[in-house]
């Protein structure tokens, strides 16, 4: 299935951008916290560029997805970046995985699976209302606000926590929104660029980044990863549902065992989180990173 093998493709490069842009965030000076001075200071290290790089080829490859399959199909399967960063960040940093990790490694493939046979995303369109634009759009306005208020009254784990679970509203309403800009390209270029989703969805996005950007800074990936990799699947569906008319079966045993796989995965993402929480930190202490001169 096409879709299934470039939303495979795209968590790959995005578990690729996550280790890059980890270990450029976590030297940025805390004064940049919150402020736009913080892409100021990433753009100037090479590796955080390098996985911007990462970021292009998986929203090329997110694009062709969502072209050819439902937002509720091709959302969850992202589920699997957290697997493939880890394996990623565990080769970059020389680090052998225990039977522990390969075990929540194979728990959050299998319940993913199961999970998404059981609910069998399918169907949906590919435009939407203004009326159920304009409505989702200040649900999720007001949802973002109460996170973000939450990540800016709070420190630590508590912030990175918030903010990545901003950070996941904010990459899946960028799917959503770019699924129906891609919709417009067999109607030709002009379509294309004057679809209001377009420019939609680069706010989005670089909106999202922004906020991971400050997720990673203000904490460990164990606060981060589960909120920004449970928050896409499930806000995803959501939008998939409510706003493409997507169908997902939630009769009878299905729902339980669909409940049953959120859990599982939930365990995993958990156990996956401080799996590579431990692999970042097992490199050597870096100096206190300096302002970079004027």
């Amino acid at each position: 299935m096409v879709s299934v093998l470039f939303a495979l493709l795209t968590a790959l490069f995005n578990g690729l951008a996550s280790v890059l842009q980890r270990q450029a965030a976590a030297t940025a000076p805390q004064s940049r916290a919150l402020h736009l001075s913080l892409f100021g200071y990433l753009i100037r290290r090479k590796i955080w560029l390098a996985g911007i790089g990462m970021v292009i080829l998986a929203a090329v490859c997110q694009a062709t997805a969502l072209a050819t399959g439902p937002v509720a199909l091709v959302q969850p399967i992202f589920i699997i970046e957290l697997p493939f960063t880890l394996l990623v960040a565990s080769r970059v940093n020389r680090r052998r995985l225990p039977r522990r990790t390969w075990g929540a490694v194979g728990l959050v493939t299998v319940s993913l699976g199961a999970g998404l046979a059981a609910a069998a995303p399918s169907g949906g369109s590919n435009y939407a209302s203004t009326r159920v634009w304009i409505t989702a759009l200040i649900v999720t306005g007001l949802f973002e606000a109460v996170v973000i208020t939450v990540g800016v009254r709070t420190r630590g784990n508590a912030r990175a926590a918030a903010f990545g679970l901003a950070a996941a509203c904010g990459y899946a309403l960028t799917a959503t929104l770019m699924k129906s800009a891609v919709a417009a390209l067999p109607h030709g270029a002009g379509a294309f660029f004057t679809t209001w989703q377009l420019y939609a969805t680069a706010a989005a996005g670089v909106g999202a980044l922004f906020l991971l950007q400050n997720a990673l800074q203000a904490g460990t990936l164990v606060a981060v990863q589960p909120p920004l990799t449970l928050g896409d699947a499930l806000i995803s569906v959501s939008y998939g549902v409510t706003i493409y008319g997507e169908n997902v079966r939630t009769d009878g045993w299905l729902l339980v065992v669909e409940f049953a796989a959120l859990i599982a995965i939930a365990l995993g993402c958990i156990e996956l989180s401080r799996s590579l929480a431990m692999v970042h930190g097992a490199q050597p202490a870096a100096p206190p990173a300096a302002e970079p001169a004027r």
